[in-house]
């Protein structure tokens, strides 16, 4: 049987061998005071490597944006260096990496500032519990950013971008979804603002696109793509209305104007995920198929069977796997020769050290 998956395809400038994503994985294996990359982290990214393209796990690009423990940056020499270690083991394995851009917002604990408030568009509680050293830790109510925050904020992207190319990657995906801080300044949910970052779709997007803008004085915008989660719902304290999707639609075809590498798309998979959701929709990117002018990636639960019935459709140009890539390091080949996945070990995911990181067999043992 012919498969899609494993075909060539090409994302703006990047060109890849199939069309298997590796989708971005906060493993929380940063464990040293500097928040940088480890040997090891370098060895899980090129076991990997043979994915069509692998999106980092969502690395910080302050300090500021911190929400978890041990999760790496991008904002310091020593995060520069372990992430070259990174990208020179998965292009010596014949890979290709972005690096995914990520600022939390209010979906942090006070105990990553050093007491102080996390950062959100509007002085309002997620109320969503954090992981945190201790266990789980319900968010405090953020401070509201001012606009000399928000032109910082916006500068830190462009440092981490900056930094990803003095790192060796291949491009960078703005993290513009799942609840954190970009997603924030979308949602009305979070965003209560009276000023130009409020209100009206333009002014909700003003962030993002300004984070896009200084990006891409770094990148060419045919290596930078950027993903949304336009339908997370009663989860990271957002709600979908019936506003939500045309905010979505506004920030799509806006972007389309930039000429970007890729759009990053995730699918609903949570149970009763949308029940109670006015104006919500089943299917991601077949309704941005006919919006989006950049290539589509699609995630969200997917197997082989249901990403090839996506690809064969045409709604989407590569499929992001999570879990099934945190076991299978050769998750392609499995996918070439019709081999069984390796279950994985959900206790490990976030416990730190090796076991359940870099130690899944693969087919060649």
């Amino acid at each position: 049987m012919n498969s899609r998956l494993l075909e060539p395809v090409r994302l703006g400038a990047l060109e890849l061998p199939n069309r298997v994503v590796m989708a971005p994985l906060t493993r929380c294996r940063a464990d040293n005071p500097e928040f940088a990359p480890t040997e090891s982290t370098a060895r899980y990214y090129a076991q990997r490597a043979s994915a069509g393209l692998i999106v980092s796990e969502a690395t910080i690009v302050s300090a500021q944006g911190r929400g978890y423990p041990y999760t790496p940056g991008i904002w310091s020499d020593a995060q520069v260096t372990g992430w070259q270690r990174v990208t020179d083991a998965v292009h010596a394995a014949g890979g290709r990496i972005v690096c995914q851009l990520w600022h939390c917002g209010r979906l942090s604990l006070t105990e990553f500032h050093d007491g102080e408030l996390p950062v959100a568009p509007s002085a309002v509680n997620a109320d969503w519990k954090m992981f945190s050293a201790e266990g789980l830790k319900t968010t405090p109510t953020p401070h509201a950013l001012s606009r000399e925050e928000i032109a910082a904020i916006v500068a830190d992207f462009g440092r981490a971008a900056r930094n990803a190319v003095r790192a060796g990657f291949d491009g960078v995906e703005i993290h513009s979804s799942n609840g954190y801080l970009i997603h924030q300044f979308f949602s009305p949910t979070a965003n209560r603002r009276d000023d130009e970052y409020g209100g009206s779709h333009a002014n909700r997007a003003r962030f993002f696109f300004e984070v896009l803008d200084a990006v891409a004085a770094e990148w060419s915008p045919s290596r930078i793509g950027f993903r949304l989660n336009p339908m997370m719902n009663r989860f990271h304290g957002m709600r979908v209305d019936e506003d939500t999707l045309p905010m979505f639609e506004y920030v799509v075809r806006r972007a389309n104007a930039h000429e970007l590498a890729y759009l990053h798309l995730t699918e609903p998979y949570l149970p009763n995920q949308l029940d109670g959701a006015v104006g919500a929709i089943d299917e991601v990117a077949r309704h941005f198929r006919d919006i989006a002018t950049m290539a589509i990636v699609t995630n969200g639960g997917f197997d082989q069977a249901r990403a090839e019935a996506a690809l064969a459709a045409g709604i989407c140009d590569a499929v992001a796997f999570g879990r099934p890539y945190i076991s299978n390091p050769d998750l392609v080949e499995r996918f070439r020769v019709g081999a069984p996945l390796n279950e994985w070990d959900a206790d490990t995911f976030y416990q730190g050290g090796d076991r359940g990181y870099i130690d899944y067999p693969t087919l060649g043992g």
